[in-house]
Formats: structure tokens, C-alpha cells, sequence
């Protein structure tokens, strides 16, 4: 590589948690170009939690009230930027094509698109067979650029910080609801973005919780209401679903004592903020934990005890899989994660 870029854009444009998971590579870059202008380029809704960040310069949206930007308007966007090196941690033909169009010297992706001539400089790993963390993977990504990657060991800095605005306004909710600490928030809804225990299941593990004398919190978008809803009233617990910005979220799974949730990006979200967490995913590769658990040495994972890859479970329907996963197993380690958390005071 010739001389250290000056002007760097990270893009990434899917969800909560694949952003949340992009964020180690900022404190990487900063060590080791600490004089570059760092910006990254993402959607409105998961850029709140990058609002502020130590380590970024800039934001651009990808995203506005009408979708995604006309393509002229987003290409005179990026040629203003002057930016020299930009890296699509997540790769689209669209996104790809514009920083050739945009004259950005250095582009970085993956090999392994149809799309990948108009990377100059592609990293060539398949990450569908699931061999390292989606964190591990990401950080990968800075080598074009001379950035000597760290061993992580399981445990990264993502540089997120609650704002005292969403702590407030997150208290007066929590003691309007009668809720106190110590407390453990149940996150049971996906997107449909993973493979789920059936809400019957999760109910059981909320009033287990509560039958222990725990506070917990369930929580959940505007969609997943009903959900929610009836959760927490089997469990006594208190619901909050479509009533978080992501900032207050953020400050609700930093209080909480454990977060338990499938593989979502709430669950990298409390990741990110120290919160211990309790996972559940599927033995399927390209969803395992091995790839997309949680980043944390205070972590569980809950696994089905069946063949990789089983193909028994059709999306749309029940995974009997997932459902082989115990309500004991899971409450026992929210109580030893619980436990933990007590003694670290």
C-alpha cells in the first residue's frame, strides 16, 4: 500500500446487530491511523447507536424519509466526502458501483461477488461456513489498509455510550411500571431473522424468573406488541414493546442485571454496553454461534442437542430443534449470569 489513506469510509447497511458487530473495527482504525478521518455510511434507524461515537468523524445516511437516495444524489454525496479508502463490511452491486463512480482510490470487499471486479482490493473468505466470529471477520477487512488486526479473544471495545437523556427517561419508565433493580430484560422476538423457542417456552422461562422473585422486563418493536404483551402477562413482568428509541434501549440493556434473547441485535447490543447476556441459537452453520453468539466472556449459549445443519425445521414453522432447548438450562444460567453480576456489585 502506498501512502496511509487519509479520509476512510466503513459501510454497513442491514440490521441492529451486524452493525453493533462492525464496531470494533473504529477503535482498530483509530489506533492505528489515529490522524484519518473516520465516517461511516448507514441507515438512519441502527446509525442512532453511533451517534456520538468516540472514534467517528462523520456519519452518512443511507436512508432517508423516501428509502434510499437516488443514486445521483448519494454518488454526489460520497465524491464530496474526498474519500480515499472505504471498506463494504456489507457488500452490494449498488453500494460497490458507486465508489468506483465516486473515485474512491481504495475499495475493499469480498472476493466472492459476481460484483467483486470493482473491488481493488478483495478479501477472499466465505463467511457462510461460519470459521470465525462475525467480529473477526470484520476486523479482516482492515489488512488492505496496513492495520495490524488484534487478537481478540473473545472480548472487543465497540465504543458505545448511553446518553443521560434515554437513562432518565428509561428510569421514569421503569419505576412508572413498579419495576426495580435488580432486574433481567427477556427479549423473545426476532424479525424473523433467527430461528425462535416458541413463546410458550419463552413464558415459561419469564414466570420462572419472576416465580424467583426477579423483576423482568420484556421488550419488543411495535410489530411484536402482541407477543410482548402476552408474555408479560403470564409472567407478571413488565412490557415495554415499540416505545424505545434505540438510545433508550441501549440504556434499558445496560441497566439490566442479564439480557436473554435469541440471536438478535439487542443481544449484541447488551454485548456491546457489558451486560451479561443468555443466548439461544440454532446448530445450523450459517446461524451458529460460533459466528453470530455473543462476544463476551459473560456470556451462555444455548444450543439444540441435534445434528449440524439438521434439516427437520422449515422456516415459517416450529423448530422442533430449538425447542429441545430446556427452560432449566436457560434459567440456570440467567441465575449463575445473575449471581455474577451481583458479586462484580
Amino acid at each position: 500500500m502506498g501512502a496511509e489513506p487519509k479520509r476512510i469510509l466503513l459501510i454497513r447497511t442491514d440490521r441492529l446487530g451486524d452493525v453493533v458487530l462492525t464496531l470494533p473495527m473504529l477503535g482498530a482504525l483509530r489506533r492505528a491511523l489515529p490522524g484519518a478521518h473516520i465516517a461511516m455510511m448507514l441507515r438512519r434507524y441502527t446509525g442512532s447507536i453511533v451517534e456520538g461515537h468516540r472514534d467517528v468523524d462523520e456519519i452518512l445516511w443511507y436512508d432517508g424519509p423516501e428509502g434510499s437516495p437516488p443514486f445521483g444524489r448519494m454518488l454526489a454525496r460520497l465524491r464530496e466526502g474526498r474519500f480515499d479508502a472505504a471498506i463494504a463490511v456489507h457488500p452490494r452491486l449498488r453500494i460497490a458501483a458507486l465508489l468506483v463512480l465516486a473515485g474512491i482510490p481504495l475499495r475493499i470487499g469480498s472476493g466472492y461477488r459476481y460484483y467483486s471486479f470493482l473491488f481493488n482490493r478483495r478479501v477472499y473468505e466465505h463467511r457462510k461456513d461460519a470459521r470465525r466470529h462475525e467480529v473477526e471477520y470484520n476486523l479482516e477487512l482492515l489488512r488492505p489498509l496496513g492495520v495490524d488486526v488484534p487478537e481478540l479473544g473473545g472480548q472487543a471495545e465497540f465504543g458505545i455510550a448511553v446518553v443521560p437523556e434515554s437513562r432518565e427517561r428509561v428510569r421514569g419508565l421503569l419505576a412508572g411500571g413498579g419495576v426495580g433493580a435488580p432486574f433481567v430484560v427477556l427479549h423473545p422476538g426476532t424479525g424473523k431473522s433467527a430461528r425462535e423457542w416458541s413463546s410458550e417456552k419463552i413464558g415459561e422461562l419469564g414466570s420462572r424468573i419472576t416465580g424467583g422473585g426477579m423483576a423482568l422486563v420484556v421488550t419488543g418493536t411495535r410489530e411484536e406488541e402482541d407477543l410482548v404483551r402476552g408474555i408479560a402477562r403470564r409472567s407478571g413482568a413488565f412490557g415495554l414493546a415499540g416505545v424505545l428509541t434505540l438510545k433508550d434501549l441501549a440504556a434499558l440493556l445496560q441497566m439490566a442485571s442479564v439480557v436473554v434473547s435469541h440471536s438478535t441485535g439487542p443481544l449484541h447490543l447488551a454485548v456491546a454496553l457489558g451486560t451479561p447476556v443468555v443466548g439461544l441459537y440454532p446448530q445450523l452453520t450459517a446461524m451458529s454461534a460460533r459466528r453470530w453468539g455473543p462476544y463476551s466472556r459473560r456470556s451462555r449459549v444455548h444450543v439444540p442437542d441435534r445434528p449440524v445443519d439438521c434439516r427437520d425445521c422449515e422456516d415459517g414453522r416450529l423448530c422442533a430443534c430449538m425447542e429441545s432447548i430446556t427452560v432449566d438450562a436457560v434459567l440456570a444460567s440467567v441465575e449463575a449470569l445473575v449471581k455474577l453480576r451481583r458479586e462484580e456489585g
